[in-house]
């Protein structure tokens, strides 16, 4: 009950320091990290095991399907090559960097270990930079850089984790095994997420109570990669590779109703998440502080220290390095291009700069290093736990706090302004999807005339609004526009048949790249308030439960 206790006042000190970030303008999970540290330090405070084999099916699995489920394909394949970069080459560099340090200073470390390590603190968390950077509105393709990459390099880091924990645990490791197994598991988690995600979807078409619904979303998530992991394929690849295809094709499948309640609860889930895992590292190094003296602490906070320093360089000098190789290779003349043409795939040295200094490490760290076999009646401990739980702790912290808090001097002093591309793309969006309901609510005999006038008269108000915001650069919400007044049953077609439409245009909009899914996610809200405000019009359009 104690421990209850304290997570609960742990929780509601997390929201407290959420809304505290806000206003300095640093990401949250630096608070929250702050707060983990000091909980080790507190006297009184129990120490607390995570089951290893839990940590990271439930730290992980949800964040990530959260994560990957609203990212754009059409925007990442613009990018593929800076997001393919950062996920592999990025990745490699700073495993190869850490554990290169590791050894150095710990020789007896096996390098299985030290690789493992290098696995462990390698991914950053987008989280943590784009909490910032979103208030600060940053030119967009910044923010799908720093999103696309967070949903890959997890997948090629713990894949060499695995590799690595398995090789130390093994006491062997062969490059000529790995490489052939690398190549299967990700063949074999790419074609189970798309089996997974029509089976999902054939599910998830035929529920309509919102407690069913977000119960299903969430076991669904752990079942994909729970079968994963039984498969010995790759849960995080599974997982986002599940949520992109899954999020292509729910968007017409499950109504506003359900999809609005379920949207906040996973918000709300991940935040609680990311707060848990800050917890329950500080109740681990309450544990380990009781179990070293003050010189091995003195000796952890100088490799901890050494390793952060290596993750950060890492990064910096891979995207320093590729983004000026990149900005030569689309600016060098060539056949059919101008002298001084400049390729989209080259980042400024500006937007280089942001890149490689968001490398804020979060909560797939947090829940890799706590993955690590603890020892106990079912085996032996993970060699050096204790100095690796530490050190990836003490990476997080120092990563949050150095490159979080620093991030918005470094924007404002970059001066990397928003280029209003979503914006544009919004703006289109609306005049597109209220012509589609207008030609849906045309008046025709027996389709009710008096709610298709009302309709009409409503819609071609709101064109006129989005034709007026798509020429003058001035963005306001759909659905300002109102309608009073009771409605026939028999009127249930039309508002259908208006919200089918515009969803319709909507859909195909982003089919066919003209948006991307940024601007998709805005207009599809705004649609599913609409349809929710028409449904009061028509009651009997939703003969289901809302809860």
């Amino acid at each position: 009950m104690h421990v209850f206790e304290i997570i609960i006042a742990l929780l509601l000190a997390g929201a407290g320091l959420t809304a505290l970030s806000k206003r300095i303008g640093v990401p949250y999970p630096a608070m929250v990290a702050l707060a983990g540290a000091g909980l080790a330090l507190v006297p009184g405070t129990p120490t607390l095991v995570l089951d290893p084999e839990l940590a990271l099916t439930l730290f992980v699995a949800p964040v990530l399907l959260d994560a990957a489920f609203d990212s754009s394909p059409r925007d990442l394949w613009a990018n593929w090559r800076t997001v393919a970069g950062l996920a592999i080459g990025a990745v490699g560099l700073t495993i190869a960097a850490v554990a290169l340090v590791a050894r150095l200073l710990v020789p007896d470390m096996p390098w299985a270990v030290a690789i493992a390590l290098g696995a462990i603190v390698a991914p950053p968390d987008a989280a943590a930079a784009t909490a910032v950077l979103k208030q600060l509105r940053p030119p967009h393709r910044l923010l799908v850089i720093l999103e696309g990459e967070s949903l890959f390099n997890d997948a090629s880091a713990l894949l060499v984790y695995r590799l690595a924990v398995g090789a130390a645990l093994a006491g062997t490791m062969s490059p000529a095994s790995a490489i052939p197994m690398l190549f299967v598991v990700t063949v074999g988690s790419v074609v189970l997420a798309f089996v997974l995600s029509s089976v999902v979807i054939r599910v998830t078409a035929r529920i309509q109570d919102v407690s069913i619904a977000v119960v299903v979303q969430f076991c669904g998530t752990f079942a994909v990669w729970l079968l994963a992991e039984r498969l010995h394929l790759s849960g995080i690849l599974t997982v986002v590779v599940f949520a992109m295809v899954t999020s292509r094709r729910v968007a017409d499948i499950i109504p506003a109703r359900i999809r609005i309640p379920s949207y906040a609860v996973w918000e709300f889930a991940v935040f609680v998440l990311n707060v848990l895992a800050f917890i329950l590292v500080g109740f681990q190094l309450k544990g380990i502080l009781g179990r070293i003296d003050s010189r091995t602490l003195l000796e952890y906070s100088g490799i901890a220290a050494a390793v952060c320093t290596a993750t950060i360089v890492a990064r910096i000098a891979w995207v320093s390095a590729a983004a000026a190789f990149s900005r030569w290779w689309c600016s060098r003349p060539a056949p059919g291009r101008a002298p001084g043409h400049q390729d989209k795939v080259g980042l400024s040295r500006g937007a280089a700069a942001v890149v490689g200094w968001c490398g804020m490490r979060g909560i797939v760290t947090l829940a890799a290093a706590l993955a690590l076999p603890a020892g106990g009646a079912d085996g032996a401990a993970f060699p050096y736990r204790d100095l690796i739980l530490f050190t990836a702790f003490a990476v997080v912290l120092g990563t949050l706090v150095v490159q979080g808090m620093s991030l918005r001097p470094l924007m404002s002093m970059l001066r990397l302004e928003d280029d209003g591309s979503v914006e544009r793309e919004v703006r289109l969006a609306r005049v597109e999807t209220l012509r589609a309901a207008l030609s849906a609510t045309s008046e025709q005999p027996g389709d009710g005339d008096e709610m298709s006038g009302l309709l009409r008269r409503r819609y071609e108000v709101m064109l006129r609004r989005a034709q007026a915001e798509l020429a003058g650069g001035v963005s306001v919400p759909h659905g300002a526009a109102t309608v009073e007044g009771p409605t026939p049953d028999a009127d249930v077609a039309i508002v259908r048949r208006a919200t089918s439409a515009e969803r319709q245009r909507l859909l195909a909009l982003r089919a066919d790249g003209t948006i991307g899914d940024a601007a998709f996610q805005r207009v599809e809200q705004e649609l599913d308030l609409e349809e929710l405000d028409l449904q009061q019009l028509t009651p009997s359009a939703d003969s289901g439960s809302a809860s």
